[in-house]
Formats: C-alpha cells, sequence, structure tokens
C-alpha cells in the first residue's frame, strides 16, 4: 500500500509539472508580439535613428515579426538605401503596410520587407529621383537609383520592370503605364500585378495574412529629440536657421559688447550643427572645422585690417556648413541663400539703427575741419610771417619763441645768434622757416 501511495505522488507530482509546462508554453505563444513601426512624413536620418532604435528593441524582446506602416511621399535616397540594409538584415520577419502611401523612397523600403500589404485605396510608386524638389537630370544617378529598385524587386520576388517604371517615365509596359508618366499602383492593381502581396483593411486582418493572429502588438513611435532632430535637418528649416544665426551675428557686430544677439547666435549654429551631428549626416570632422574657423576669425578681430587669418576663418565656417549638409550641393544652396538673407537684414538692420541714433554711440559722424574752427596741433601754417625771437643759436637748426610758444625752427642756412629778432618766412608741415629781421 506504501508503494501504491508513493506512485501515485510521483504521478501528481509529474501531472502538476506537465500543467505548469503546459501553461507556460501557452502563455509563451500568447505573449508574442509584432512591433509596428510608424514611418510618416519624410524619410530622413532623424527617422533612420528612430528605426534603429526600433529594431534593437525588437530583436531584444524576440518580436515574432515588425510591421513597417508607411505613410510617405518619400525622402532621401541614401537614407533609404541605409535604411533598406537594416531592414534586410534583422533576423525576424518584416512586412510593410502601405497604409495609405509608399512613394519614392518609401516604395524602396516597402521593397526591402519580406513583403508588401496594402490598405484599401493605398498608392504605391512614383520613385523618380529629385534634389530639393527639382528634377533630375544626372543619368548617372537615376540608373544607380533604377538599378536599386529592380534589385529590391527581385530579392521580393516581384516583377522589377514594375519598380522600373516607378523611376523612368520613358519605360511604358502595355496595360500599366503609358511611357510618358511614372508608375503609380494603387492596392487593387498592385495585388492583381503580384506587386503586392494583399490587401488587409486593418492591422488585425494583417496579422492573420502574416499568420501572427492572436499575437500581441507593440506600437512604437519617434521620442522627441527624434522628431526635432529630423526637423532641424529639413532643407527649408536648415537655410532659416543658418539665416538667424548670420543675422544675429551681424547684429551683435552692430551692437557694443556682447549680449542677447551673441547668445542667439551660438544657439542658432548649435541648432545647425547639433541636428546634422545627432542625425549622423555630419561627424567630428564638420564641428572642428567650424571652431577652427571661429578661433581664425577671433583671432583677425586683434590684427589690423583682414589678411590670411580672416579668410581661412571663413572659409572654415562655411566649408563646416557645407559638409553637414545632406550634400554638398544643397549645402551650398543653403548657405548662398542665407548669406544673402543675412546681408540684406544687416543693411536694413544698420539703416534702422541709423536712423534711431543708436550707432551715434559707437560711431563719430562729426567731421573736424577748419571750417568748423578746427585746427590740428600739426597744422603750424598760421604762424607764416609773424615776428619772434631766438631763444638758442640758430646753426641753422635751433629754438625761437614765435606767439609766446617755443617751437624748433631752421633758418634760411644763415647763423643766427641768441636774442635776435626774427621772423617766419616759410612753414612746411611741422618744418618752421625763419629768417633774421637784422
Amino acid at each position: 500500500m506504501f508503494r501504491n501511495t508513493k506512485f501515485l505522488l510521483f504521478f501528481l507530482l509529474f501531472l502538476i509539472c506537465l500543467s505548469s509546462f503546459l501553461s507556460y508554453s501557452a502563455v509563451f505563444s500568447v505573449s508574442s508580439s509584432v512591433y509596428i513601426v510608424p514611418v510618416k512624413g519624410e524619410i530622413d536620418p532623424g527617422w533612420q535613428h528612430f528605426l534603429e532604435r526600433s529594431l534593437e528593441e525588437a530583436a531584444e524582446a524576440d518580436a515574432a515579426a515588425v510591421v513597417l506602416e508607411l505613410n510617405t511621399p518619400g525622402g532621401y535616397i541614401d537614407t533609404a538605401q541605409s535604411a533598406g540594409e537594416l531592414l534586410r538584415d534583422f533576423s525576424s520577419p518584416i512586412y510593410a503596410y502601405v497604409k495609405p502611401h509608399a512613394l519614392s523612397a518609401g516604395a524602396y523600403l516597402a521593397l526591402c520587407t519580406d513583403g508588401i500589404y496594402m490598405a484599401p485605396g493605398a498608392t504605391i510608386g512614383a520613385a523618380e529621383p529629385r534634389i530639393l524638389g527639382s528634377e533630375v537630370t544626372d543619368e548617372k544617378l537615376v540608373s544607380a537609383w533604377e538599378a536599386d529598385m529592380r534589385g529590391a524587386a527581385e530579392r521580393q520576388g516581384k516583377d522589377p520592370q514594375l519598380a522600373a517604371a516607378m523611376v523612368r517615365r520613358e519605360i511604358e509596359i502595355e496595360g500599366v503605364v503609358s511611357g510618358e508618366e511614372l508608375l503609380t499602383l494603387t492596392a487593387a492593381q498592385a495585388e492583381s500585378l503580384g506587386f503586392s502581396d494583399g490587401t488587409a483593411a486593418d492591422i488585425n486582418e494583417l496579422l492573420e495574412m502574416i499568420g501572427q493572429e492572436g499575437a500581441g502588438i507593440v506600437r512604437l513611435s519617434p521620442t522627441g529629440w527624434e522628431k526635432l532632430s529630423g526637423w532641424l535637418i529639413k532643407p527649408y528649416v536648415a537655410t532659416i536657421i543658418l539665416s538667424l544665426a548670420f543675422i544675429f551675428l551681424i547684429l551683435e557686430v552692430l551692437t557694443a559688447g556682447f549680449g542677447i544677439a551673441g547668445l542667439l547666435s551660438i544657439l542658432c549654429f548649435g541648432l545647425y550643427f547639433g541636428g546634422h551631428f545627432f542625425t549622423g549626416m555630419s561627424g567630428w570632422p564638420a564641428i572642428f572645422l567650424f571652431v577652427l574657423g571661429i578661433v581664425l576669425l577671433l583671432v583677425e578681430a586683434f590684427i589690423p585690417g583682414f589678411g590670411i587669418f580672416g579668410l581661412v576663418g571663413l572659409a572654415s565656417v562655411f566649408a563646416s556648413i557645407v559638409l553637414s549638409a545632406a550634400s554638398a550641393g544643397a549645402g551650398l544652396k543653403m548657405l548662398i541663400i542665407s548669406i544673402a538673407v543675412s546681408i540684406v537684414a544687416g543693411y536694413l538692420a544698420f539703416k534702422y539703427f541709423q536712423r534711431k541714433g543708436v550707432l551715434r554711440r559707437f560711431i563719430l559722424y562729426d567731421a573736424a575741419t577748419k571750417e568748423e574752427g578746427y585746427s590740428s596741433s600739426a597744422d603750424l601754417s598760421y604762424l607764416e610771417g609773424k615776428p619772434g625771437k631766438s631763444v638758442t643759436p640758430l646753426r641753422p637748426a635751433g629754438i625761437a619763441e614765435i606767439e609766446g610758444s617755443r617751437l624748433d625752427v631752421v633758418s634760411e642756412g644763415t647763423y643766427i645768434p641768441a636774442g635776435v629778432e626774427i621772423e617766419v618766412i616759410k612753414v612746411e608741415g611741422r618744418r618752421v622757416v625763419v629768417r633774421s629781421k637784422s
């Protein structure tokens, strides 16, 4: 009986352990999660930092899958290419959910995932490369971008010709797009052409399509700094910040001491370089060049004139600004616009301060002229014809007393003893020529 009791106890213990294991397995399977990463607005380096952080969190949580929720007009091509590498190297499957737009660089990101799904009425395509809103005519750039789009489509098993037609207007696909416009597909068109893997009304329907029904959903969002840094590097925002930095710098020069204008100039330059630095668009070399330029300009401030230190300092500052931008062309364009704006604003500020009389505290406007009754101590022409007496012998130079003042004088060339009456016959600058009256 004892043996039977012992057997029952072991059997019950076995059942308890088995039940705990099954319960743990069930909980583990239910706790599998799908991470939703939004792609809203422009694809820029600031968003790429958010993507990197999101993928790290998903990897640490051993997420079952990641879904890119796309609603973007496109963005930086180099950022999309870097982000594409991150997506392809991720261990868990990543899916694109287009809701409602994945245009330009957004279409490329969708092709870099493991599958494309679209919401009803969503669109994808129009991936022609552009620089600062203007159409690109550089065939080298267009060809490279077309090859990237084709390669991404091939890796996902999609028709590469469809991807190429999104880049080049001249590509014609019968029944799909003419040779005069870029290809942009709706959800229904994309599914019928096999460019998308399905149409899902919402995220729950998408999870069913990818075999993750019942999975927990974790929605991520960018931090405040990620949003701010991404906003600061936008070309028009960066141009405004640079313009303000130069304007405040000019105002600081026009006013005495170091005040609020100088602090605001430093703040604007800090926002420009900080935004580009923390998004990875610029590095320490650009910041070093900027600091070096400022130091050289300060050195120049203590040297009369404007020489090599000033020229090298300006070149360093300008180079640092251009190097920090997304491209040399974009940086040069922002620099030229900001300098032009700041010059105009500086001129208007100078005129305003001049009219208000502020500059009269720092600039001498009154001229010292003879008409105003001013005579320099160096101007001795008024002594011409005046009488006097030699105080020392003139051999021919010596000292004479004229108009109650002792002056260095010189005779015509003859010797004049001391105490002799003389008269001034000529004044040449500070040279007073005299002769004896006897």
